[in-house]
């Protein structure tokens, strides 16, 4: 499925987002960013049942980074989706682990 112009959140990122923006920008900045998610301005994307398994793959390759659930399912929805564009400020875990679809992640900012 494609979502021309959208930018895609995880599921699994929501809550880390939200937690970081809340602790480190207020109340203020967490409740624009749940407006945007609201306002369909960010798009959730799910954890499909396919993507667990690869998800587990990746903590275990990737175990001494170590690279957790959540970084992971950001990577097994880019590799179902095909996209190669990572917005994040995690640059050292994205530039380290090799996707299945493409060489390296493009990342942003």
């Amino acid at each position: 499925m494609e979502y021309p112009g959208s930018l895609l959140v995880p599921v699994l990122v929501t809550t880390e987002v939200a937690h970081l923006v809340g602790s480190r920008l207020g109340a203020n900045a967490e409740v624009r960013f749940l407006g945007d998610l609201a306002a369909g301005e960010l798009v959730v994307e799910g954890v499909m049942a396919g993507d667990w398994l690869r998800i587990a793959e990746l903590v275990s390759r990737y175990r001494d980074l170590p690279l957790g659930t959540v970084d992971a399912s950001v990577i097994a929805a880019a590799e179902r989706l095909g996209i190669t564009e990572i917005a994040t400020l995690d640059r050292r875990h994205f530039s380290i682990v090799r996707p299945a679809h493409t060489d390296t992640f493009q990342l942003l900012p």
